[in-house]
């Protein structure tokens, strides 16, 4: 029996009022048991070692370390982009299907955060393969030269969207979509890239970091939402016409029957 691993669907997160839909490259249906789950584990696993070790590995070279045919490596990972796609889910699986039982939409946030960032920490040589990927299919692709389906990446945006939840109806459609849109910045190993290499943080620098910016959004969000209802035209009430066609004051409610 095989299961389909989830990477192979579109991941479709509801955005504002429109709903966008990233594709991310169809993995092939992950083996649950027996000789194929077994090579599975370990072409998988062989992968995530040349990625330790600094090699972002091509499908013919994962099958080498892993003592495994190139044919039958390419029949679990036909492209590039697949074997990294397992890869990321191997690293974050657990994160992508992640629920808060909080009901607060800041504590929500604050809470996916920090479920995720400590597998930022582990997996940080995958993921950073990732993105390594996912830029030179960028260039590949713009320059016509690439030749398979590119790598994808947006997870982030459903599990942004499911975890900030409460707060569409506080912000309205648009400040929720710009807030989501600001939290997929540093909810990423992007954050650990620019942190790290540029301002030489170690990993607990980015969590603290990445859990400020994560309340100062939120914070100003929430202020923008206050302005704007506050500055909202206070809609005076019509006078009422009598029977004689004079205009009089509206009734300010029943008089007391006493």
């Amino acid at each position: 029996m095989e299961t389909r691993n989830r990477l192979s669907i579109m991941s479709t997160a509801k955005v504002g009022k429109a709903s966008k839909t990233i594709t991310v490259p169809p993995a092939m249906p992950t083996p649950a048991a027996g000789p194929r789950a077994r090579t599975y584990r370990l072409l998988i696993e062989h992968a995530m070692q040349l990625v330790r070790d600094g090699r972002v590995a091509t499908v013919a070279e994962v099958a080498g370390a892993a003592g495994v045919a190139r044919a039958t490596a390419y029949r679990y990972f036909p492209t590039r982009g697949q074997l990294i796609a397992a890869l990321v889910q191997e690293s974050l699986g657990p994160v992508r299907s992640f629920e808060s039982d909080l009901t607060d939409g800041r504590e929500r946030i604050r809470d996916v955060f920090d479920q995720t960032f400590p597998r930022f920490k582990e997996f940080e040589p995958q993921l950073r393969a990732a993105l390594q990927v996912a830029l030179e299919h960028w260039a590949l692709e713009k320059s016509g030269q690439l030749d398979e389906a590119p790598y994808r990446r947006g997870h982030r945006m459903q599990i942004l969207a499911r975890a900030a939840a409460p707060l569409r109806k506080v912000l309205g459609s648009r400040s929720f979509d710009r807030l989501l849109r600001a939290l997929s910045v540093i909810y990423g190993i992007e954050a650990y890239v620019v942190l790290k290499d540029i301002w030489n943080a170690d990993d607990r620098e980015v969590e603290q970091t990445a859990r400020w910016m994560v309340d100062a959004l939120v914070d100003a969000a929430l202020r923008e939402a206050q302005d704007r209802s506050a500055a909202k035209p206070v809609v005076a009430s019509r006078p009422v016409k009598a029977r004689d066609g004079t205009a009089k004051a509206p009734a300010q409610g029943r008089p007391s029957s006493r």
